[in-house]
């Protein structure tokens, strides 16, 4: 019984230090305030939200499955490779809430503040997803390959989080089309990049996002570090 509890114990810990906690009670404000809003307006408005939330958790599951992995059997790097290539696929998901401000409007029965609320409530869900998701990721290539491949791959998760927002925004391409369409999607990213003066909205949007993305975490790892002794 004392090893059960023991056990039970370690993995409470472990999903502390991955802030599944405090995620879970951000997802639960977020889903009440749109289950309010469907109560008291008889319309659902902004039922996007609740799929990109949902699209959101998943690059969160997989880093926490890589990282139980890597805790359960410690070294067996390969374990690690589809956890991680998934997580990497579905990394912009979570984010990408955060342009759901496009969709914002004044709507009967509805305050304008309410929805600003609700759609905030789901962009930080989003980001929090995120940047937890992002840590948990560079801990684990930290411990294989270093402090400088670990903030070598945060940059490049973090630009190509950036064209991830922009293709699902502007292009409508989603996650599932990387193993469904993947020639098609490649093809659209080497002409916009091949052509800067012609596509400098897909220049100036990624590189805002993926700079915001980068203060977003910098600022996430900051705080981490105060609350650590």
């Amino acid at each position: 019984m004392s090893s059960l509890f023991e056990e039970i114990s370690n993995i409470h810990r472990y999903l502390s230090r991955q802030l599944l906690y405090p995620i879970l009670l951000s997802t639960l404000l977020a889903v009440s305030l749109y289950a309010a809003r469907v109560f008291f307006s008889r319309a659902f408005a902004y039922d996007n939200l609740v799929w990109n939330l949902y699209l959101a958790w998943l690059p969160y599951v997989f880093a926490l499955t890589a990282g139980l992995l890597n805790f359960m059997l410690p070294r067996s790097w390969w374990l690690l490779i589809v956890p991680g290539i998934l997580w990497l696929a579905f990394f912009p998901n979570a984010p990408y809430i955060l342009t759901d401000f496009l969709h914002l409007e004044d709507r009967p029965s509805i305050p304008l503040w309410y929805d600003i609320l609700l759609l905030a409530s789901f962009a930080w869900t989003g980001c929090f997803l995120a940047v937890a998701s992002l840590r948990t990721m560079q801990i684990l290539i930290k411990e294989y390959l270093g402090l400088i491949a670990s903030w070598l791959f945060v940059a490049v998760a973090l630009a190509l989080g950036g064209l991830g927002i922009y293709l699902g925004r502007f292009s409508r391409w989603n996650s599932w089309d990387l193993v469904f369409q993947p020639r098609e999607v490649l093809f659209e990213v080497a002409s916009r990049i091949v052509n800067p003066l012609s596509n400098l909205q897909f220049y100036g949007f990624t590189f805002l996002f993926t700079a915001f993305l980068l203060v977003m975490y910098l600022t996430f790892i900051s705080f981490r570090q105060l609350s650590e002794p």
